[in-house]
């Protein structure tokens, strides 16, 4: 009786899964030419799904039915061709294939013994990571969620390496009563990496900031002195302008006096991959520790954030936990690299989208997309609107004259749904942001989207155009 109910429930699962696979393949197709916002109604739609914990289960054919009519039209179509908001990538097809195929095998990457080859292919992807990114070849990683739980990470790997310079023992003594650290950050320090900081307890009011240069560059030249004790966060890729902090001479600085430095790096330091954009992150490759996103450049699935740390011993003893039934063996172990113990195997897709793009596709996904924010500048400026930025790398910030007009283009370009582009603020002023990070995207999605751009900002801004009859 329990075998034919399992090989009942298998068939209903095998069905389910066929239904999932179809409805996933029409909503990939369809992603690049649909409205990419959700529609109103479709949002208001969702509230059939607020319901109580049901008394009694559902066939899993029905629930992906339901989740599939109720919950596409619902999406932000970021997998598409025109989404340009918060520098969210595409996932390229071996990515998302492989996520498809990581969430059949389900398996827990904490530990080799739960899942040899989510550990096999986390120590290759970690590798082709330090190699893409020009990074020591010795130094450690982990696969996390994010770049900012990335940045804790590192920053708490710092904390211990410091500390333990100092004789103090943080795991075991923990910060009470702890030698201080000095935290520097730039005055365009972003949000990841402040929240990162105060999980580590290192509260606001004690970094001392940096001013930053009209790119929000910061300025090597007003640095505090330096010492031991320090931590200094510079950044790769500044998320509104695009720029790049002096990474060498302040890693000189960093390096006389024996201080820390972490790079924030969520898109910024893939630029290393590419020919065209490499000397932009020249410097980088000397500080001390690195947090990157996968599902930025390179177009991973989400969610995929990467840690690395030169001091591999650092990053082990700051994240290592122990328990009798959680005994690794003698080769890296994933959970003593990350925050997280139990978690999903997501370096099965940041290998397979590297895997799949290897370092000549990788390189011309970013000159692609770059080239791509440069078109949109032109394209704007050409139209008197004004571009407040050096456009350096794939971000773009357009101003379509005061804060009130350009809030109201932000927003019927987003209503309008040709495209999506963000909102923010620079140097006091409102802006519309482009970010150009997927592989899905051409030259004509970028064209079709300018144009969308250049006629609801003409009819907002100076009204309708008439047509007078004779």
């Amino acid at each position: 009786m329990l075998k034919q109910e399992a090989q009942n429930t298998g068939s209903m699962d095998t069905e389910a899964l066929q239904l999932a696979a179809e409805r996933a393949q029409a909503y990939v197709r369809g992603a690049s030419t649909r409205h990419v916002a959700p529609w109103a109604k479709d949002v208001a739609a969702l509230a059939q799904l607020r319901e109580g914990f049901p008394p009694q289960g559902s066939d899993a054919v029905d629930v992906i039915r339901l989740l599939d009519e109720v919950g596409s039209p619902a999406t932000v179509a970021s997998t598409g061709a025109r989404y340009f908001g918060f520098v969210i990538g595409g996932a390229v097809p071996a990515s998302m294939a492989a996520n498809w195929l990581a969430g059949a095998w389900d398996q827990n990457a904490a530990l080799r013994v739960m899942s040899p080859i989510a550990a096999e292919l986390e120590d290759v992807v970690i590798g082709w990571v330090a190699e893409a990114l020009g990074l020591p070849a010795d130094c450690e990683g982990g696969i996390v969620t994010c770049a900012t739980t990335a940045n804790f990470a590192a920053v708490i790997a710092a904390r211990h390496a410091l500390l333990q310079r100092a004789g103090w023992d943080v795991e075991e003594q923990g910060m009470f009563g702890a030698p201080e650290i000095e935290v520097v950050v730039g005055a365009e320090v972003h949000a990841s990496m402040t929240k990162a900081l105060t999980m580590a307890g290192f509260g606001k009011k004690r970094w001392k900031v940096v001013e930053a240069d009209e790119q929000g560059r910061m300025r090597a030249d007003k640095l505090p002195r330096l010492n031991r004790n320090t931590i200094v966060c510079i950044q790769a890729g500044n998320v509104n302008s695009g720029s790049f902090d002096p990474a060498e001479e302040i890693c000189a600085r960093a390096r006389e006096a024996g201080a820390w430095v972490h790079v924030d790096g969520a898109f910024g330091l893939w630029a290393a991959v590419s020919p065209k954009y490499r000397a932009l992150a020249a410097g980088f490759e000397q500080a001390s520790s690195w947090g990157t996103d996968g599902h930025k450049w390179p177009n991973v699935s989400y969610d995929c954030g990467i840690v690395m740390v030169r001091d591999a011993q650092a990053l082990r003893a700051a994240m290592t936990m122990s328990a009798a039934y959680l005994q690794g063996g003698s080769r890296r172990e994933p959970m003593y690299q990350t925050p997280e113990a139990s978690r999903r195997a997501r370096g099965i897709e940041l290998w397979a989208a590297m895997k799949s793009l290897g370092r000549d596709g990788l390189a011309a996904l970013i000159e692609r997309t770059c080239g791509y924010a440069q078109k949109f500048a032109d394209g704007l400026r050409a139209a008197s609107y004004e571009i407040l930025n050096e456009v350096v790398i794939n971000q773009v910030l357009v101003s379509f004259g005061d804060d009130d007009k350009t809030r109201r283009v932000v927003q019927r370009i987003q209503e309008e749904g040709t495209c999506w582009c963000g909102g923010t603020t620079w140097h006091g002023k409102t802006a519309m942001r482009i970010s150009v990070s997927s592989w899905a995207t051409t030259e004509s999605d970028v064209e079709m989207s300018i144009a969308a751009m250049l006629r609801i900002a003409k009819e907002l801004i100076n009204g309708p155009s008439r047509v007078i009859a004779d």
